[in-house]
């Protein structure tokens, strides 16, 4: 689980620091505020009496919260020892009683216990980073703790620690660094993580442990401190340049939780979802500088800049590379505009058996709508279904055999736009089916009997298609309108909604902050749930991730699949079912035939190999030999030019229109 006290510590303004060298700052131990009680024990009334899941307070809520709470303290096992653990057991039963009460000093005292036990391994860092290592040993070092209870004694925990050290050190000194400058980057570093334990406040206490609570419901339910809203809203209201991309903390790394649709980033194709950002250097030239331990807010002040100027980041591409692994990329920074995260129009042409097919290609990389613009009545606001009609008006001008529409990473959107969208493609009928906390059922409609394309189409998908896209493939393919092409989606099959708490705490003194939580869940047409599940395509391409892994179901306490009863709607699903089984072995054979497609396929596994890696050798030779054999040159990066998925869900379709045609 994320180390949430690095995630949610980033808003925090720094206090003045106590002492004056940074390795001894002296840590303050925290205390509940009068408000925090009250705030409690609103937030499990709204919780437990509006959210969609059904949760009772009792036993079984305190143990996962008081495991929630020691989780997100302190997720791989690195600072508490088992002493510890075995004091806070007494609190394992009784956290029900608390969350009720609004007795918050059991978790003070765990906090104030993480930042001493927090606080003692930074002064072993500090004092072990003066000390050589050997790199002749054949030792390793395991970053993946979960499997391992806490340890015993502080010799235990020093030597995970001498190793994390050892193991960051040749990851430097690999990557060319001397041993004076990689003491130095690797002090400030640690200093930076001491700084950032020394600027934690009372209202931290309260985030980490109410966010404790809500994950029991499910993963999108949260709570946000009155500190952490206001500065939500200020962002939104900010119109800054940068790189389209966001960021938070997950451990000591910064890692891009989305690429903007549009933005600098998701142009360059050069950094993802999930990447982890380690280093920030201006232009061209500018030094890189290491941003391992900093705050998540002034990491993403060193990320932003004047339009048109560069940024080189140092990326990693998963947690378990090392720092020699990381590459250099460059973007230049721009501000995201609603045009830039506009669908777009390509044709695409497919050759099969000297027959030439034009295929029209839709890339939408989110669900948008400009509901100012419509609420003033701008007759020319902007929508993903405008726009998408538009390109589709262009494509039966040029006479194209079928359309792609292309939905991978798109994360979603308005709800309004994925049912308006599927309108274009069916004469009208139902799109989805929403069912709220006390088992009310909506049934949203395309009531539009205008149909704007009938032909031969695919929906292509992977696993970062998301919430509108589930939808709207959903649809498509209950209608039997497309074949749906890809990997199996998302699954973020939920709704939320944000509760302000000053309206229900009749209190003007203080600000209370607010709660994001589940209130309903979307169903498709034919009564299954998008949520966990996710869209199944009909015809799966390879995939570097596992929907186990990255996807909904991989979120601990999502809410799980279900179905309700289906609506009536014009189902054409048997005549392409009919179909599917051709298409399927037309596909296989041409994966198993062509070249580069078995080279695609031949990466892809082993980038789920290197993954996979849990280990790593401290022995610089062997390291050394490791990184060369693993590293993929820069000659054999040139055959992923290509889209080939994009291409091979062109070929399904050319299949598609000639099974048609024989028919």
């Amino acid at each position: 689980m994320v180390n949430l006290i690095n995630t949610l510590l980033f808003l925090l303004l720094p206090f003045f620091l106590i002492a004056k060298d940074d390795d001894t700052l002296t840590i303050q131990k925290l205390k509940p505020e009068p408000q925090h009680q009250r705030v409690v024990q609103k937030v499990t009334q709204i919780l437990t009496q509006v959210h969609y899941k059904d949760v009772t307070i009792n036993d079984s809520l305190s143990n996962q919260l008081f495991n929630n709470y020691l989780d997100f303290l302190d997720y791989n096992k690195s600072y508490f020892l088992a002493s510890d653990i075995e004091e806070f057991e007494v609190f394992r039963y009784n956290f029900d009683q608390f969350i009720v009460t609004g007795n918050v000093a059991p978790v003070y005292f765990m906090f104030n216990r993480f930042q001493t036990r927090m606080n003692e391994r930074l002064d072993y860092v500090f004092k072990r980073i003066k000390e050589p290592f050997d790199f002749t040993l054949n030792e390793y070092f395991e970053p993946d703790r979960d499997s391992v209870y806490w340890a015993y004694t502080d010799e235990e925990l020093n030597n995970y620690w001498r190793k994390r050290l050892k193991n960051e050190f040749l990851g430097l000194k690999i990557s060319g660094k001397e041993d004076e400058k990689i003491r130095e980057t690797l002090h400030k570093r640690y200093t930076n993580i001491k700084r950032r334990l020394n600027q934690s406040q009372s209202e931290d206490v309260i985030q980490i442990y109410l966010n404790a609570l809500s994950h029991i419901f499910d993963p999108h339910t949260s709570y946000f401190s009155p500190k952490a809203t206001d500065d939500f809203r200020i962002r939104m209201k900010q119109s800054l340049e940068g790189i389209g991309a966001r960021l938070s903390a997950e451990d000591e790394y910064t890692k891009v939780v989305e690429i903007i649709p549009g933005g600098p980033a998701d142009k360059s194709k050069l950094i993802m979802a999930n990447d982890f950002i380690i280093g920030v250097g201006q232009d061209e030239t500018g030094e890189i500088v290491d941003v391992i331990g900093w705050r998540i807010d002034d990491v993403v002040q060193l990320i932003r800049g004047p339009k048109n100027s560069k940024v080189r980041l140092q990326i990693l591409h998963n947690e378990n590379e090392t720092i020699a692994d990381a590459e250099v990329i460059m973007i230049t920074r721009d501000k995201v505009k609603l045009e830039d995260s506009a669908a777009t129009g390509d044709t695409l042409h497919i050759l099969q058996n000297g027959e030439d097919f034009i295929l029209g290609v839709v890339t939408i990389p989110a669900f948008y709508l400009d509901y100012e613009a419509q609420r003033k009545g701008d007759p020319n606001f902007k929508s993903t279904t405008r726009d998408v009609e538009k390109i589709l008006s262009k494509f039966e001008k040029q006479h194209v055999s079928g359309i792609i529409i292309d939905l991978r990473q798109n994360g979603g959107g308005f709800l309004s736009e994925a049912i308006d969208l599927t309108g274009l493609f069916i004469k009208n009928g139902p799109v989805v089916q929403v069912r709220d906390s006390r088992g009310r059922i909506k049934i949203e409609q395309d009531n539009d009997p205008k149909l704007k394309y009938d032909g031969p189409m695919a929906v292509l998908v992977d696993a970062f298609s998301a919430s509108a896209s589930e939808i709207f493939a959903a649809a498509i393919q209950d209608y039997g309108r497309g074949i749906i092409v890809g990997n199996q989606t998302y699954g973020k099959g939920t709704v939320q909604n944000m509760w302000d708490l000053n309206r229900f705490i009749p209190d003007t003194t203080h600000k209370y902050g607010q709660v994001k939580l589940t209130i309903a869940k979307f169903y498709r047409i034919n009564g299954g749930s998008t949520q966990h599940l996710g869209v199944m395509p009909d015809i799966v391409l390879p995939s570097r991730y596992k929907h186990s892994e990255i996807g909904e179901s991989s979120q601990k306490n999502a809410l799980l699949w279900d179905q309700i009863s289906p609506v009536v709607f014009s189902n054409h699903r048997e005549e392409l079912s009919k179909l599917l089984p051709s298409l399927r072995l037309n596909h296989a054979e041409r994966f198993s035939s062509n070249e580069a497609f078995e080279y695609f396929v031949e990466n892809i596994e082993k980038l789920k190999a290197k993954k996979r890696k849990k280990r790593y050798s401290l022995n610089e030779e062997q390291r050394i030999a490791e990184r060369e054999k693993n590293k993929i040159k820069i000659e054999e990066k040139k055959k992923f030019d290509e889209d080939f998925l994009l291409v091979e869900s062109g070929n399904i379709l050319a299949d598609y229109i000639k099974l048609l045609e024989d028919q």
